[in-house]
């Protein structure tokens, strides 16, 4: 599949297939490709964490439980047979940006406006998304409750000084609904392109 095509056909997919499995080997190789993303440093502050065995999903999902009712939304998400966990490591950062070649010794995070840990966990993820597109798989990035998230570390033995980006569920797709991209509008290339200054853009559409 052409990248315009991966990109233009990607999708959120929000119901899945419980009977159609994702094999082990396939998650690598997915998870093969998002590591090809962008990091700042080439610092790879990053881990993927692949549930696949349903004790595994399980014990993510009762993490994750807030006590009240499931909706359609968890039962449809919670029915993919793969689930990818992207993790972030600020510490990695923080490490490589205070070898010689960078030489910000004193590891401050305040140097970092925006969390390129984060950042590149994110654009992995993405890159994650569109070769599941490649690969026939329906893909939804999701997040987890920041109440959540410590509940979530402990029930996957993940360490405290990683950071819980997103969640990756892979599958192939049982039911086709709508979402926010059914219901809203995309912005036009005019309106998000600004030329030279903000707020001047092509008269083109």
């Amino acid at each position: 599949m052409e990248l315009r095509d991966a990109v233009r056909r990607r999708r959120m997919v929000r119901r899945f297939d419980p009977d159609r499995p994702v094999p082990e080997a396939v998650v690598r190789d997915l998870v093969r490709l998002a590591v090809r993303a962008p990091s700042a440093g080439f610092s790879q502050g990053w881990d993927f964490l692949a549930l696949l065995d349903d004790a595994d999903r399980d014990a993510f999902w009762a993490a994750t439980d807030d006590g009240r009712p499931q909706d359609a939304w968890r039962r449809g998400v919670a029915a993919a047979p793969a689930l990818v966990l992207c993790l972030s490591h600020p510490d990695a950062y923080l490490d490589r940006y205070a070898l010689p070649d960078k030489g910000w010794t004193d590891r401050d995070p305040g140097r970092w406006p925006v969390p390129y840990w984060d950042t590149d966990t994110a654009m992995a993820a993405m890159v994650l998304l569109l070769a599941a597109e490649d690969a026939g798989l329906g893909a939804l990035f999701f997040g987890v409750p920041g109440e959540r998230h410590d509940a979530v570390r402990m029930a996957l033995g993940i360490p405290s000084d990683r950071r819980l980006v997103g969640v990756v569920a892979l599958g192939h797709e049982a039911e086709r609904v709508g979402g926010s991209a059914r219901t809203r509008v995309r912005r036009p290339l005019r309106d998000v392109l600004h030329l030279g200054r903000f707020g001047v853009s092509s008269p083109r559409p």
